[in-house]
């Protein structure tokens, strides 16, 4: 398992520490960060969090998929490795 994760269905009201917030529930949080339309300076709707550990990452997929941020449904899933 992935110690980072996709999470999608963000908010576009959502930040960076909103986003943190809600998975520091769950574990430690290395780092939290929504990606941006840099033409449209507007969230692109999908984001990453990184864990410290491979079990925080697996217990955050296990409750918090389907949980509101700023009234909207995340869903989450392991990311895929950079090419």
């Amino acid at each position: 398992m992935n110690k980072n994760l996709f999470v999608r269905n963000i908010s576009y009201k959502a930040t960076n520490q909103d986003l943190q917030s809600l998975f520091e529930t769950v574990g430690t949080v290395v780092s939290a960060k929504i990606i941006f339309d840099k033409e449209q300076n507007r969230s692109k709707g999908y984001g990453f969090v990184e864990f410290a550990s491979e079990d925080e990452a697996e217990r955050a997929i296990q409750q918090l998929d389907g949980a509101s941020l700023l009234d909207r449904e995340i869903s989450i899933q392991p990311a895929k490795p950079r090419e």
